[in-house]
């Protein structure tokens, strides 16, 4: 059995959920979870939460993420990307100038209209499944954050973007933003995470050694976890408090969650401020 989590390189042509069926398969584990969805397009850091770690996808989820993109200037797609039905190709190119000042306009906080072709729910549906039926999608902007933007490259036709993002965020829809901002039109043509949170790309495993008999791989352990977050060790009487979800003292400080952390090290529950000031209420359990 594996508590923790395992960082795969998802290859092109895949979707997030594949790959959790093929760590199923191959691990013989049932909770598994992946910490944030990539698209078949995209390939690069997948982290999959497995066994205990399930328990924390929400705080893994919710942490930024960093991409290198691919845009391509000239089209436009229904799904923002080189795989969609073509809508409109202008064949016009920006000049670098023009691309510059777009990127600097998308950075920083702002609201994001995701792509119709989402798995955003509307009316208790997913998005994408009503604009394959041709239906109207209608969603609302999200508050979304851009804390960082470098244009790589740029051949005329295409633009090479680093760029570090909040969760949440679609480069579909930045690339189609990109697009509107130059005048030209433009979709995503390749994307490749490259960092989500604490994890990034050194020591992830590949789908083939997931896959293989005697797999070599690198997963993190529950006590690695969350390790920005403020953390109160508990032991004795306290930890047996949190293993039947009862309140212990230990002070948060400002932070809405903090780890404990029993004598040996190990992650015994995620926690929050409790009843009164000085109480901490171990809301995650994982013993």
């Amino acid at each position: 059995m594996i508590d923790g989590v395992l960082v795969i390189d998802k290859p092109q042509g895949l979707t997030s959920h594949d790959v959790v069926a093929v760590a199923r398969r191959a691990l013989g584990e049932r909770r598994i979870g992946h910490t944030g969805t990539l698209d078949p397009l995209a390939t690069g850091v997948l982290p999959l939460a497995c066994g205990r770690a399930t328990r924390l996808v929400r705080f893994l989820t919710a942490s930024d993420k960093e991409y290198q993109a691919t845009v391509r200037f000239g089209m436009t797609t229904d799904s923002y990307d080189v795989t969609g039905i073509e809508t409109s190709r202008s064949g016009r190119c920006p000049n670098r100038d023009a691309v510059t000042r777009a990127l600097a306009s998308l950075t920083g906080r702002y609201l994001q209209t995701p792509p119709a072709f989402s798995a955003k729910k509307v009316a208790g549906r997913r998005a994408y499944d009503m604009a394959r039926r041709a239906q109207p999608v209608e969603l609302s902007p999200v508050p979304v954050a851009v804390t960082a933007v470098e244009l790589d490259a740029f051949t005329g036709d295409t633009a090479q973007v680093r760029l570090v993002c909040s969760a949440g965020f679609y480069v579909r829809a930045f690339a189609h933003s990109l697009g509107e901002l130059t005048e030209t039109g433009a979709c995503l043509q390749a994307l490749r995470r490259t960092r989500s949170g604490e994890f990034t790309l050194d020591g992830a495993n590949t789908l083939e050694q997931l896959s293989s008999s005697v797999p070599p791989l690198t997963v993190l352990p529950m006590d690695r976890l969350l390790a920005a977050l403020p953390a109160v060790i508990v032991s004795g009487e306290s930890r047996n408090r949190v293993a039947r979800g009862q309140e212990v003292e230990g002070a948060s400080g400002t932070a809405e969650w903090v780890r404990l952390i029993d004598g040996d090290g190990r992650l015994v529950a995620m926690a929050r401020p409790g009843t009164r000031p000085g109480l901490l209420h171990p809301a995650v359990v994982l013993i």
